[in-house]
């Protein structure tokens, strides 16, 4: 593999994180940031990377979700593939201004949004696609998700609501199953506090009505990250059940807690640096799209 140099942006949880993950696999990171002034100090005449007088192949944005945008958009206009952490922006207009600019740029744009390549999700994904395939044969088939992420509080993401912060996610996740041109927002509400937020969204697909409810809590008493799933099909005036599944996205030990599933965050590694290297281009468009459709609607519940 290429020895890739990259610079940080955010050297919080997050951050660590993904240096480690990177520098595992051979990256080299050749500065460290926090701050606008350290990134400019960085750049020669706002141009020219400047440290140890080389360039860098990609940055790595894992700042606060309120500066995502100003930082990407900063890598973005000077050709410089980014890797950014969740959410892409915290407006519609913004996010789809990130995205755009990368394809304009012919630059990679890559969010970080893990659950996307969590192996349970993927393989829940698997058998979804293919019942759903399979089921759309039948006449007035409907179709069912109920999304639901809760964990107790913590300091880390407060500079956004719970909207950007979780529900991001199975938006996301989402938006993996079906197209963003056939979907449709039917509900959404957020707490005061911005620490609890629900979501109903409707989805048109040949055959089928879909209907997909999200619920997500970051001040719960409790740890779930659940995904379910149901479709049922019309014979005469009987509903016939096709195919039901629920999944925990996370495991857990016996004490409770939530045990990290390592692989998400590996995952999407592999896959961003495939990209650099040139492969899987039009999926790589596909997800910063996504990433900032995921934006766009979570908006409309905000």
């Amino acid at each position: 593999m290429k020895k890739y140099r990259a610079i940080l942006v955010g050297n919080g949880t997050m951050g660590k994180r993904h240096r480690s993950r990177f520098e595992a696999v051979g990256v080299e990171f050749s500065s460290v940031v926090e701050s606008e002034s350290e990134l400019s100090n960085a750049f020669k005449d706002g141009e020219n990377f400047n440290v140890a007088n080389s360039s860098v192949d990609f940055a790595v944005i894992a700042s606060p979700a309120t500066t995502h945008y100003k930082y990407a958009k900063f890598f973005l206009t000077r050709k410089i593939p980014v890797f950014v952490e969740k959410p892409l922006a915290t407006t519609a207009a913004e996010a789809r201004e990130l995205a755009d600019l990368a394809e304009s740029q012919g630059v990679t744009l890559f969010v970080a949004q893990s659950e996307c390549f969590n192996p349970i999700f993927l393989n829940f994904r698997t058998h979804f696609a293919r019942e759903l395939t399979t089921a759309t044969v039948q006449q007035n088939l409907n179709v069912s998700l109920e999304f639901r992420r809760e964990h107790k509080f913590s300091e880390r993401c407060r500079d956004v609501n719970v909207a950007l912060d979780l529900l991001i996610h199975d938006v996301g996740l989402f938006l993996t199953l079906f197209r963003y041109e056939n979907v449709r927002v039917a509900s959404g509400e957020i707490s005061k506090d911005g620490d609890q937020a629900s979501l109903v969204l409707n989805a048109a697909e040949e055959n089928a009505n879909v209907q997909a409810c999200f619920y997500v809590n970051r001040s719960s008493n409790t740890d779930v990250r659940e995904l379910s799933a149901k479709i049922a099909g019309a014979l005469g005036t009987a509903t016939v059940p096709v195919f039901e599944y629920s999944v925990s996205l996370a495991r857990y030990s016996q004490n409770g807690d939530v045990e990290h599933v390592p692989d998400s965050l590996d995952n999407e590694h592999k896959f961003f640096l495939k990209l650099l290297a040139g492969a899987c281009g039009d999926w790589g468009r596909r997800l910063s799209t996504t990433a900032a459709d995921a934006v766009g609607i979570v908006s409309k519940c905000l």
